[in-house]
């Protein structure tokens, strides 16, 4: 229980004591876009990183070659826990905005810095509006910055399955011709989710696959991404699942 508390304390704080930074953001983004994009990005990567040692996460990184620093690319993953926003974002190396669902975008101060990432808020009810938000992370993609999305469309509560991977998501990497990063995260649901309300120590793995090219693809080619991209984190996942297992069964 302890860890929830000073976990929770910590957010809380980080909302409050930031409110002069993003005024100062604000005004910085009014002159200079990229210098408040980098700065709102290493700030939340502080606090993540800080959520996460408070939660007593041990994160093992693999793939990490994959994670591009000098081009935009789409993200796609697995998503069994709320933490895996957290482990993903304290993983990349340029600027990158993550598509959550609407209801994100309703809390107060932590919204705005939401925003201030890039992140976008996906109503899953209403197709034209969704449409909408997948045009404008072309448009950021084309702009520079990578987007992030988990295309199983909501978070999985079984371990070890993999709901399928919903072919709009991978609209934005069609329309932008960038590639395709697939990631696995596993162990992540051993933080909060599997004994809520808690907070544990936990072991997790994330690992990031090889790209996978869109530009120049027929179109029956886009059509099997989805599917290459469930594939390999399926792979990642069978790949690295007993390590984790292997290391808690030793303690």
């Amino acid at each position: 229980m302890i860890r929830i508390i000073i976990a929770g304390i910590t957010a809380v704080l980080f909302l409050i004591l930031t409110l002069p930074v993003l005024l100062a953001l604000w005004i910085i983004g009014r002159f200079n876009r990229g210098a408040k994009d980098r700065a709102s990005q290493a700030m939340i990567k502080w606090a993540f990183k800080l959520i996460l040692f408070i939660c007593g996460t041990k994160l093992k990184v693999y793939g990490k070659e994959n994670v591009p620093d000098d081009r935009s690319v789409l993200f796609v993953g697995n998503h069994r826990s709320i933490f895996d926003i957290l482990i993903l974002y304290t993983n990349t190396k340029i600027p990158t905005g993550i598509i959550s669902k609407k209801e994100m975008g309703k809390f107060p101060i932590f919204n705005i810095w939401m925003k201030n990432i890039g992140c976008l808020f996906l109503d899953r009810d209403d197709i034209k509006q969704g449409l909408k938000t997948i045009l404008t992370a072309v448009e950021m993609v084309k702009s520079g910055m990578c987007m992030a999305i988990f295309p199983e469309g909501t978070r999985n509560k079984v371990e070890g399955t993999f709901l399928p991977f919903k072919g709009g998501s991978f609209k934005i990497a069609e329309k932008s011709g960038c590639d395709v990063i697939p990631f696995t995260v596993i162990g992540s649901a051993a933080i909060f989710e599997d004994h809520k309300p808690f907070i544990k120590k936990a072991k997790v793995v994330l690992a990031f696959s090889e790209p996978i090219k869109t530009e120049g693809l027929t179109r029956e080619e886009l059509k099997t991404i989805p599917e290459r991209a469930r594939e390999a984190v399926m792979e990642k996942y069978e790949k690295h699942v007993a390590e984790v297992q292997l290391k808690e069964g030793k303690e």
